[in-house]
């Protein structure tokens, strides 16, 4: 029987400490399952924060880690697919490996000839961007969205995908250096993430005019949004890197009714019916193959060096995704 590599968690705790590379026998696929070569695989914060076990999911041990990935099909048992074909994962599916067993149901069939680095990373930060503009109220070209993590994974892609929709976009970030890319992108105005920032955002919108506000720190900054937001408008919370909880003054929930709203996209993909989920990955994956939509890469990695990879997610001048290539 053929032999791969996978990287596995047998307990939970520091992502540098706990993990390890193992050989497993290849499993072979039941009916209705499909039997994937892995392509590529992103770290990203969840996967980390599930290892630490921290995340909303926890896993049974021992695991495979990664939630996202591309592959290849190499045995299928399923009508839907053959070999050859080449799949994103609609489900947790352990891609820190060089193959994994999947239900066919859990995976979509991408476009020949995609860039499969860049389709690796589709299923969560673009697939969030679009739900944050599209499922929370109807926007209409010439409206105003405000956020901030602009520079992450997700505040990249809103910027890429607002500006396609006609969408303009108000974004905060911590760096200033920043302020050219992502305006390169589409962004309309970026500013810095503190009270002059904010104030000249206002000034733009001629007072509080966002129809939505898309959070992923928390704290002041969540707080600084929600000041910004139109009556009637939302505020969408779709992560915590502050670490700190949001504070709702009394009077935009009274005078303003703003409304206070959350995003999992993982909770969304388990509720969402599978021509619904397929709807939005054909849209991405077609933005991918013309290019109004990609995420910058700042390394790949095989298996073996996942020590090294877990390293470079914390060095000062990454610019980008690390990915395992395995």
């Amino acid at each position: 029987m053929a032999t791969g590599k996978r990287i596995i968690l047998k307990q939970l705790g520091d992502p540098a400490e706990v993990l390890e590379l193992e050989s497993f026998e290849i499993p072979k696929p039941a009916a209705g399952e499909v039997l994937v070569r892995m392509l590529a695989a992103p770290i990203n914060p969840a996967d980390l924060n599930t290892i630490e076990g921290t995340y909303g999911i926890k896993l049974d041990l021992p695991a495979t880690p990664g939630i996202e990935g591309s592959g290849v099909v190499e045995i299928s048992e399923s009508p839907d697919f053959k070999p050859g074909d080449e799949v994103l994962f609609l489900r947790r599916a352990g891609t820190w490996a060089t193959h994994t067993v999947m239900p066919a149901s859990s995976l979509f069939k991408l476009p020949k000839d995609i860039d499969p680095i860049q389709a690796a990373m589709l299923k969560v930060n673009p697939a969030t961007a679009w739900r944050l503009l599209n499922g929370f109220g109807q926007l209409k070209p010439g409206d105003w969205i405000v956020q901030n993590a602009a520079n992450s994974g997700v505040g990249r892609c809103v910027i890429q995908l607002a500006a396609s929709l006609g969408v303009r976009t108000i974004s905060f970030l911590r760096r200033p250096e920043l302020i050219k890319e992502l305006q390169g992108l589409g962004a309309d105005h970026v500013f810095l993430d503190d009270k002059d920032g904010h104030a000249a955002a206002k000034e733009v919108l001629g007072g509080a005019n966002a129809a939505l506000a898309f959070n992923a720190v928390g704290g002041d900054s969540a707080l600084g949004l929600m000041k910004l937001i139109r009556e009637g408008g939302s505020h969408i919370t779709y992560g915590a890197m502050g670490r700190k909880p949001l504070t709702v003054p009394n009077g935009l929930l009274i005078f303003k009714d703003i409304h206070i709203r959350g995003l999992w996209i993982t909770r969304w993909l388990d509720q969402a019916d599978d021509a619904e989920a397929h709807r939005l990955y054909f849209d991405l994956s077609g933005r991918l193959m013309a290019g109004t939509v990609r995420q910058a890469v700042d390394a790949t990695f095989p298996l073996e060096r996942h020590a090294d990879a877990i390293a470079r997610l914390n060095a000062p001048d990454r610019q980008g995704k690390v990915l395992f290539i395995p």
